[in-house]
């Protein structure tokens, strides 16, 4: 059985008397040291910036309270959840989110769109001065064929006239040695053929001044 009388009570000073719990029984007397104070008496600690805001007037120095009062703008109307459901109210804050959301994908599209834009205008000059420096590639690499085409049909040139040259001086060689043949009288009836070269001997000279005065 329990006991749901309270413990006798102890005047004193130095005891914190009994209490009930909530099952019905009763906490014994406490024996305490003088100048105790119970915990839900003991003052909340404030910082000297709390203490000051606290101190702070609520008005500036010098302003009536009642011109104040006049001042200050008239209540706000009824908020627009006041009255509704909770369904209704979680209703309402989804809606409220929906806008946000989509008003912050509306900023990322816009956002997306510009870079897209950016990269755009970037790539199209990036093409153009790829499709420039291709051209003016080709126009060096034609220049540069032809000017070799040109400089290789000089060598050309120039190897085939030193042929001729060394060719019409060897035949004019031959020539001064059949004449010399011919007047020694080493040869003394030349064949037609001798002849015939005996007689190309003018040309072949003026030939080959003229190939002389080219090289």
């Amino acid at each position: 059985q329990i006991n749901c009388s309270p413990p006798p009570l102890i005047i004193s000073g130095k005891y914190i008397p009994a209490t009930q719990r909530p099952d019905g029984t009763w906490r014994k007397p406490r024996r305490v040291k003088e100048g105790y104070v119970p915990q839900e008496e003991v003052p909340v600690y404030e910082n000297k910036y709390v203490k000051f805001f606290k101190s702070k007037p609520d008005l500036p120095p010098g302003l009536n309270p009642e011109d104040a009062a006049q001042a200050k703008p008239p209540a706000k109307a009824e908020s627009e959840t006041a009255g509704l459901s909770k369904a209704a109210k979680r209703n309402l804050k989804r809606k409220e989110k929906r806008k946000q959301q989509q008003q912050e994908k509306g900023e990322d599209d816009t956002e997306a769109l510009n870079d897209a834009m950016e990269r755009t205008a970037i790539a199209g000059v990036t093409e153009q001065s790829s499709k420039a420096l291709h051209q003016d590639a080709r126009v060096a690499v034609a220049a540069t064929k032809s000017q070799n085409a040109t400089e290789q049909s000089k060598q050309d040139g120039a190897t085939e006239k030193s042929k001729k040259v060394k060719n019409l001086k060897k035949k004019l060689r031959q020539i001064e040695e059949l004449q010399q043949k011919v007047d020694s009288g080493e040869i003394q009836q030349p064949t037609k053929e001798q002849m015939e070269k005996l007689g190309r001997r003018k040309a072949l000279e003026e030939e080959l001044e003229d190939l002389e005065l080219d090289l």
